[in-house]
């Protein structure tokens, strides 16, 4: 069977990306709009209505106003922004986040696709959540260090022109702590407090790694980093994306830095816990452009329609 799939918003960082994905695809017709008619409204909404799966790969507003123009009943809408993650009407677009979430997104004609660096700080806290090893009322901190091609062709054009000393540091932003991936943050691991999340962005274009430190104190009683892995490499156990590495991994103890970029390329997840006896860090690894952006929203499509999960992601 073949499936019509029109990105609306073709152009964009995460929109280029989808389109690689599907282009080796035989099962996928990808439906096109011309450049001259991009702003034309009839024509997107006929092309939304024509399709089996639309992605939004747009700005909220723009992506709201997309979403609006779908009449077809048919027609399953994978919104990329931030505009519907907490919707309660939408579908969290992450298969890994609950046992019953696959059944949930293969139902729903409206999935939100997760950000980037909530999709690894929900992988590494749902879990113990779920497990009971992590309180939902801990205040909880993150940090995130990223590829600048999270910040969209702006981002991207600024950084390859070069030039500019500034950007040859790590630059920490997100400081008005207000940024727009912490309301999902919180919803879908079911923490009652915000985290406070101190995202950075790095020199490079893609990689990105989230770190979470916790105190085994301030975690259920007799908590300890056996415990927080198990519960990790339980969850996560016939996964075909998400690998729990050894606790304490040997090979980045080794070499003494992590490397964010490792799974670049890839829509593969890795979950870490570094620990002592009263500390535990636990860390999370993606492709901020695969498994938190394009690659995700490919592999919720694959759920809906029922096909090879993998089928187009490596």
């Amino acid at each position: 069977m073949t499936y019509k799939v029109f990105v609306d918003g073709q152009e964009g960082t995460t929109g280029l990306r989808i389109n690689e994905y599907l282009a080796n695809r035989s099962d996928i017709e990808v439906l096109r709009i011309a450049p001259e008619r991009r702003k034309d409204t009839d024509e997107r909404a006929r092309l939304l209505n024509a399709a089996d799966v639309a992605f939004l790969c747009l700005p909220d507003a723009a992506a709201k106003e997309a979403a609006a123009l779908v009449n077809n009943p048919n027609t399953c809408v994978i919104d990329a922004s931030t505009a519907h993650r907490t919707a309660s009407d939408w579908v969290f677009g992450l298969p890994e986040l609950a046992p019953d979430q696959r059944d949930r997104i293969r139902a729903s004609k409206r999935i939100s696709n997760p950000g980037c660096h909530s999709t690894a700080f929900i992988l590494l806290l749902r879990p113990l959540v779920d497990a009971g090893l992590v309180a939902p009322t801990l205040p909880v901190s993150a940090t995130s260090i990223t590829g600048y091609s999270g910040g969209g062709k702006k981002m991207i054009e600024q950084y390859e022109a070069g030039g500019d000393p500034k950007l040859d540091a790590p630059r920490p932003y997100g400081l008005t702590l207000a940024h727009k991936h912490v309301p999902e943050m919180s919803a879908h691991t079911g923490l009652k407090t915000p985290p406070i999340f101190q995202p950075i962005v790095g020199p490079f274009l893609k990689g990105l790694a989230v770190s979470v430190p916790l105190h085994l104190s301030q975690l259920k009683a007799g908590t300890t980093p056996d415990a927080l892995h198990k519960a990790l490499a339980d969850r996560y156990a016939g996964e075909r994306f998400v690998r729990v590495q050894p606790l304490r991994d040997a090979a980045t103890l080794e070499s003494g830095f992590f490397d964010v970029q490792a799974n670049n390329d890839t829509n593969n997840v890795d979950v870490f816990v570094f620990a002592n006896d009263s500390q535990a860090i636990l860390m999370c690894r993606i492709d901020n452009l695969g498994k938190g952006a394009s690659g995700a929203a490919v592999q919720s499509m694959n759920v809906h329609l029922g096909v090879d999960e993998s089928l187009g992601l490596v």
